[in-house]
């Protein structure tokens, strides 16, 4: 297994690039006991990141949530990361254009969209749209470097797609014939097929450590949040934490974009990513599930449907990924 200086930094709702076929599957049972629980924490704040979404409404702007998300965070990592980011800084910088890439659409676009999201369409839909981000990884690899998708792998996608599906139209079929979609339905699907789009391009990251490439991204998606908050406050819909606001903003940053961060960094390297990147589908459930008990949406007979689809689609999709490396390996 290599040091968490060379793995790629994990990522709310993406599981992490393979390890190659080779590597060793077999791991001690007290490094799998602290594993496990550290990715059921892990998952849990990820969930709680589409209550926050919901909550965040009328008590902070999407735009000043994001931007505050990644000042905060900056701010309690530097003087963890601080002297080695700047020890590696030569090194980033000669990958400057990707490294603005990937902060600029994995942290900030998807954030802007996600919480946007928020304003228009219920926790237990961003939920479960969430749920579809692995399978879009499958598509966008298969498009973009012509990755074999064998039979299995299309009936995954097909059924996750259906279960979106059922998630931006409420069960409603008139909506499909119309496309009257919900306006947060439609940000949300867009986030999910950029944070795809933004994990298909991880493993061409710089050869730095982990916590460099994570200040680094960090850095950017501060940096690039400031225009969309000045757009914002010039059309007049910028909301300033409330006292309720800055809560949610200091939950965000300790929470879904630190403390998860860095737990599931320490369990891949106790498991590896393999396994550990299976634990990102409890995500959709601990949403949804934090949506209706905290937030006190309605679960409807469209929404268990939707969940069931999605869950499906994915557990075929990676079991049919799982036995294709096996024989390529």
């Amino acid at each position: 297994m290599s040091s968490p200086e060379t793995r790629p930094v994990p990522v709310i709702g993406i599981a992490p690039p393979e390890a190659p076929a080779h590597a060793p599957t077999l791991e001690a049972q007290p490094a799998a006991a602290l594993a496990y629980p550290l990715l059921l924490f892990t998952m849990l704040l990820w969930g709680g990141n589409v209550v926050a979404a919901k909550w965040a409404v009328g008590e902070v702007s999407p735009q000043v949530l994001t931007c505050l998300r990644w000042a905060f965070a900056c701010l309690v990592l530097a003087p963890v990361a601080w002297r080695r980011f700047a020890g590696e800084w030569g090194r980033l910088r000669r990958h400057w254009p990707y490294v603005l890439a990937i902060g600029t659409f994995g942290y900030t676009i998807y954030a802007s969209l996600f919480y946007a999201a928020g304003l228009y369409t219920s926790g237990v839909n961003v939920a479960l749209f969430q749920g579809a981000i692995p399978v879009l990884v499958i598509l966008i690899n298969y498009v973009v470097r012509r990755v074999p998708v064998g039979g299995a792998q299309v009936v995954g996608v097909c059924v996750t797609l259906a279960g979106a599906v059922v998630a931006a139209s409420h069960g409603d079929w008139r909506v499909l014939a119309t496309l009257a979609f919900n306006r947060g339905d439609v940000l949300m699907l867009v986030a999910c097929l950029v944070y795809a789009g933004y994990t298909v391009a991880l493993p061409a990251r710089p050869k730095v450590s982990g916590l460099s490439f994570f200040m680094a991204i960090a850095l950017v998606g501060f940096v690039t949040s400031l225009p969309p908050l000045a757009v914002e406050w010039a059309l007049d819909r910028t909301i300033w934490p409330s006292p309720r606001g800055w809560a949610i903003v200091a939950f965000v940053a300790l929470g879904p974009s630190l403390a998860a961060q860095l737990s599931f960094l320490r369990s891949v390297e106790l498991i590896g990513p393999n396994r550990a990147g299976l634990f990102i589908n409890l995500v959709p459930i601990f949403g949804a599930g934090l949506s209706i008990l905290v937030v006190g949406e309605p679960f409807r007979w469209h929404d268990a449907l939707a969940l069931g689809l999605v869950l499906g689609g994915i557990v075929i999709a990676e079991r049919f990924g799982r036995s294709t490396r096996r024989r390529s390996g």
